[in-house]
């Protein structure tokens, strides 16, 4: 599986160790950023993972930053993405299940590594149920896309 991957000074050390480990698991990643303590702006590593994921050239994403937020609503700005903030298994499992989420953000300050991990593993190795009525809300979320898209 090709996965995009960002963080931003308050995530990066997670996002190194998710690399880390996916990387020995076989999957394709590539790093948007950033890797340092720096002050920066997370919208600015949200966007490129989102246009990858969203342009079909990765598979999946995965967001880190302080609290996952601010990555999460950067995210969920772009058509096609479905960007979920997730601390707990139960939640990885159902957003893959019920809302076929393409991004998965996280936050550094608010898990340790291990729990990430567990997460990251749950959420890329469960699949989208396919079920009529979360087809029909998915559906629902491309036509708000459409209807709410700034069109030049």
């Amino acid at each position: 599986m090709k996965i995009a991957i960002g963080a931003d000074h308050a995530g990066f050390r997670l996002k190194d160790e998710i690399v880390k480990v996916l990387q020995s698991e076989g999957h394709e990643v590539e790093d948007f950023g950033c890797n340092c303590t720096d002050s920066i702006d997370y919208p600015d590593y949200a966007l490129p993972v989102c246009e990858k994921v969203a342009a079909g050239a990765a598979d999946k994403g995965i967001l880190i930053c302080g609290t996952g937020i601010g990555m999460t609503i950067a995210a969920n700005k772009v058509p096609g993405i479905r960007c979920a903030l997730v601390h707990d298994l139960f939640s990885a499992k159902a957003t893959r299940e019920h809302n076929d989420s393409n991004v998965l953000a996280m936050g550094e300050r608010v898990i340790g590594p291990g729990i990430a991990l567990e997460i990251v593993k749950v959420w890329l190795e469960t699949e989208f149920s396919q079920g009529p009525r979360h087809q029909n809300r998915i559906d629902k979320i491309k036509r708000l896309e459409d209807k709410y898209a700034l069109h030049p």
